[in-house]
């Protein structure tokens, strides 16, 4: 070249081409070498020249790396590891304003002014650097090179709101983790590009977004030092950074380094903050678009003197001032805080007397600390490393693998895989040393591969936590306006060009669980519309499918097999409820419609076929007055009603009424007025959930398990329930109705006046136990008083005269027994008589009788019991002389105990109707001028079928027909003795 020691200085701002522009230019020359701030750096620029040129004329040498073929021309380096002496044509140094920079300014300064090509010399780098190097470099030449594209200022945005291609900069990992995985929540995924990483894992991660897999990078500012990428926009996260000693605010050309990323080549930038960044005042953000900043006027030096007679020597040339008033010393740096302390151990001065032992120490506190535990335990490290060089020449091979092979593991988090990263760093460090390994290119070899796995391991935890591929993928077609391919398998499960993206539950899309947020959200639009034609598919087959397929919840629900389609609403007629649909918007209407169509179609003929009794009592035409007006009553409450409400309605209907409507099943109970086939379990549960929409219950009760006689009783009930159950609240428990009425028989034939107890029968048909039974009969209206007596135990002539079964002889169930023996026989008048009855409606047909409870019901005491009990002294034995103390029972009685206002008492109380309306169980006439009419009101008197009267009541409510003998005054106070004479004639 015509000028054989031309140096040129080309400085302006970020996107101006000077690294491009320093390439060219070595490549123009034989030799070379290049000088940069960052291994990362070094390696793109490595990567492009041997792309230019081939492998086997670059070199790559940085403090863990080197690549030297044997015939190198072009040496690519860091800059502290940039060679000596090579007497190269041409040599450059990039970022040159990192002369002023704490930490490695003095590295900096001096390649500014000692390093020289033969024939060319380039300084790259920033504006503020013009002053200083004017005044240091004799003979520099200056070349300002403009910047390609604008640079503008788009003040804060939220991090949901960032635009594709967008940078965001935070400057602590924890900072950049957050960020990347907020990022992956809300925008499919995100790059991390820190300092620390390997380049093998920095280029990984930079080709995710290179290549458009994710639309958002993550960084620290190492992304400031000269990384080209394809970035619009920078946002910052913080505006403030920790350098080492102390949080300090970037200053603007710091700003302004990292900004300068945004907008390559030709394409316009901007740049912003985000999250807690405080936006940046007018004058700084004037600052960087118009790349105007304070010169620097200082510039960070270190003596390259050294002297090696002794440590203290060594020490007190690199603590030497500078001679320039340009340069300034520079702050002490790792490697000399570790001489200073080494320097204090008498194992290691012993060592270090001469300048060979001290020339090696020094080389050894060289060694960066990649590790960052602290100062004392890497000095620590760097005197073990110093002994073996210093007593073997060499570190040892089985030390040195005992070191690699404890960081040999690729199992772990992002940061456990981080931090071995950092550790084989050193031993990467050590292993490019000349001639302080036996096998150096074993060792290169070695720590080369345990890095790259750990690379490769930290790229894939990296890209597991940080980027979605699933959502990615969808966004990135979805905003190129391709059509996107959805299969759903006979699971549901929904593929989208191939990814899980959730499952089709009936016609609503549910995106998999693991998302949550915007990126939840994102992935279901983008599903939604691949599963458009699924939806019509599908509600085709919905449309057509049996109604064996299709079922209702107890809370209203419509199910598809498992699956939600729909649920029911309150409409103006309780029997017929309205639809509303679970359908996603995205489906369209015409598949809402059509489902809402099938579900009324369901439900109708579910209706029409667990109501029919109770539907063709509606549109029976035939029923007219009272017992049209008592058919509504009946429709209204879905087949029951308790009598106490209709008490009067019933009286008032002549016989006539009530046959026509005992020919649809109505069966006028003593309690309940009731259909016996809409007590079934199915109708039962449907009637529950219609009966709680027509009264707005946001929680609907659920029906009791079908077959029991008796459940408990529902704490704070809506009014009714137990009555839509198909049971009466009675004291803790419920009845169901048609065994309550079976109950109401027996106790039709006891003296409810005198008192009667419990029979065998009743406890039996109710499977209670006789505290329960006890407490039914009170919630009745009966009065129940406790009692205790010695139990009778049975002898031999009473088993016979009873005919109790022989001992061994199985006495039968009581259930069974109550199933196939009739209560009571009734009377001509009875409301159980089958001629009363429709066939079929009778007895309930459902899961099973009554069942036996838990509790065995306690025997009755006029029940005999065939086996003798163990301690018992069997019959023709002399008992023994100590008799036992006599075994107690306990026993209740029940009288009728409602409505005791009457002058005369319990005398007068058998005729009357309990509070309510309601009658008590009462005797078996006929009422007043009705010839086998029915027991409505429970007029009847107490008593046995042909015995005794015990009281004879008003003539109203009388058995039979009044005779013509006079009859005895209730009031007169010898009418006990009367009657008791009357009973003996």
């Amino acid at each position: 070249m015509s000028n054989a020691s031309r140096i040129v200085a080309v400085l302006g701002p970020t996107n101006t081409g000077k690294t491009h522009y320093a390439i060219e230019r070595m490549l123009g020359h034989r030799t070379g070498v290049m000088g940069f701030p960052l291994r990362l750096l070094a390696r793109e620029v490595y990567d492009k020249v041997v792309a230019a040129r081939g492998p086997s004329v670059v070199a790559l040498v940085t403090g863990e790396e080197r690549i030297v073929p044997p015939r190198a021309q072009y040496w690519i380096c860091t800059v502290e590891a940039m060679p000596e002496g090579m007497g190269c044509d041409f040599l450059a140094i990039d970022e040159i304003q990192l002369c002023a920079d704490p930490e490695r300014g003095h590295v900096f300064t001096d390649r500014l002014l000692r390093a020289r090509g033969t024939h060319e010399t380039l300084f790259l780098g920033a504006d503020t650097m013009r002053g200083p190097i004017a005044a240091l470099v004799p003979g520099v030449e200056f070349v300002r090179r403009e910047r390609m594209s604008d640079l503008v200022y788009a003040g804060s945005k939220k991090i949901s709101r960032m635009p594709p291609r967008t940078a965001i900069v935070g400057f602590s990992v924890d900072n950049v983790y957050a960020i990347a995985e907020l990022i992956r929540r809300q925008k499919g995924g995100a790059a991390v590009v820190m300092g620390a990483l390997s380049p093998r894992t920095r280029n990984a991660q930079v080709a995710l977004y290179q290549n458009g897999e994710v639309d958002y990078l993550v960084a620290t500012d190492a992304i400031g030092m000269g990384l080209n990428l394809d970035i619009d926009h920078v946002a910052f996260s913080s505006t403030t950074k920790f350098d080492g000693r102390r949080m300090r605010p970037l200053a603007p050309n710091e700003l302004a380094q990292i900004a300068g990323r945004a907008g390559r080549g030709m394409s316009h930038g901007t740049f912003g903050v985000t999250g807690d960044a405080r936006p940046l005042d007018e004058g700084t953000a004037q600052a960087i678009m118009n790349h105007q900043f304070t010169p620097l006027k200082k510039l960070n030096w270190r003596s390259a003197k050294l002297q090696f007679g002794s440590v203290e020597a060594l020490i007190n040339s690199l603590e030497s001032a500078p001679q320039n008033e340009h340069l300034v010393k520079a702050r002490e740096a790792d490697d000399l805080g570790a001489l200073k302390m080494l320097s204090r151990e008498s194992a290691i001065m012993a060592r270090t007397t001469n300048a060979q032992s001290v020339k090696l120490l020094w080389d050894v506190c060289r060694i960066p600390d990649f590790r960052g535990i602290s100062h004392a335990e890497h000095s620590s490290l760097l005197g073990v490393i110093f002994e073996h060089l210093h007593g073997g020449g060499v570190v040892p091979d089985d030390w040195m693998a005992r070191q690699i092979k404890r960081i040999d593991r690729t199992d772990g988090n992002i940061d456990t895989l981080s931090k071995r990263l950092a550790y084989i760093r050193t031993w990467t460090y050590v292993a490019q040393r000349n001639g302080w390994l036996r096998d150096e290119s074993h060792w290169r070899g070695e720590t080369r591969a345990v890095e790259d796995r750990l690379s490769d391991a930290l790229h894939e935890r990296l890209t597991q936590r940080f980027v979605d591929r699933r959502t990615s993928v969808l966004l990135r077609r979805l905003k190129q306006k391709e059509a996107l391919l959805a299969e759903v398998n006979d699971k549901g499960e929904v593929m989208v060009e191939g990814e899980f993206v959730g499952r089709l539950e009936g016609f609503r899309f549910s995106p998999d669980k693991g998302q949550q947020g915007a990126e939840a959200k994102a992935l279901k639009a983008a599903s939604l519309q691949a599963l458009a034609p699924q939806f019509h598919l599908r509600a085709d087959r919905f449309y057509n499918a049996p109604d064996t397929e299709i079922d209702f919840t107890e809370q209203g629900g419509l199910m598809w097999g498992e699956h939600a389609v729909g649920k029911l609403v309150a409409g103006a007629d309780p029997l017929n409820p309205q639809i509303e649909v679970f359908v996603d918007d995205a489906a369209g209407p015409e598949v809402a419609q059509k489902v809402e169509r099938r579900l009324l179609h369901f439900i109708s003929r579910k209706i029409n076929a667990l109501f029919e009794p109770l539907l063709n009592l509606q549109k029976d035409d035939e029923l007219t007055g009272l017992a049209r007006g008592f058919a509504f009553r009946m429709v209204e409450n879905f087949g029951v009603l308790p009598r106490a409400k209709v008490a009067q309605e019933v009286k008032d209907l002549d016989q006539d009424a009530r046959g026509a409507l005992r020919k649809h099943g109505i069966r006028f109970g003593q309690f309940t007025i009731f259909m016996p086939l809409l007590l079934k379990p199915a109708p039962t549960r449907l009637r529950l959930v219609l009966w709680s929409l027509a009264n707005g219950l946001q929680d609907f009760p659920e029906a009791p398990p079908p077959g029991l006689v008796t459940v408990p009783t529902v704490k704070d009930a809506p009014e009714g329930l137990d009555t839509m159950c198909g049971y009466r609240a009675a004291g803790e428990r419920m009845i169901r109705i048609d065994m309550l009425e079976r109950l109401a028989d027996m106790l039709r034939a006891e003296d409810s006046r005198g008192g009667f107890e419990a029979k065998a029968d009743m406890l039996s048909i109710t499977g209670m136990t006789l505290e329960q039974f006890a407490d039914l009969m009170q919630g009745l209206g009966y009065k129940a008083e406790k009692g205790e007596r010695q139990k009778v135990k049975p002898v031999d002539a009473v088993v016979a005269e009873t005919g109790t079964p022989a001992e061994g002889q199985p006495v039968m169930d009581a259930a069974a027994e109550a199933e196939t023996t009739p209560a009571a026989a009734p009377d001509e008048g009875s409301e159980t008589a089958p001629a009363d009855v429709p066939a079929g409606t009778e007895a309930i047909e459902d899961a099973g009788v009554a069942p036996v409870t838990e509790e065995a019901a306690e025997p009755v005491a006029d029940t005999p019991v065939a086996e003798t009990a163990a301690d018992e002294t069997p019959v023709g034995e002399a008992a023994d002389a100590n008799v036992d103390e006599p075994e107690l029972e306990v026993f209740y009685t029940f009288t009728w105990g409602g409505n005791r206002g009457g002058r005369q008492g319990g005398q007068r109380q058998q005729g009357r109707r309990a509070p309510g309306g309601e009658g008590k169980p009462g005797g078996k006439g006929k009422p007043r001028g009705a010839k086998g009419g029915d027991r409505d009101g429970g007029r009847g008197k107490p008593g046995r079928k042909g015995g005794p009267r015990q009281d004879k009541g008003a003539k109203t409510y009388s058995a039979r027909p009044a005779k013509k003998e006079k009859q005895i005054d209730p009031d007169n106070p010898f009418a006990a003795a009367l009657m008791g004479l009357k009973q003996g004639d």
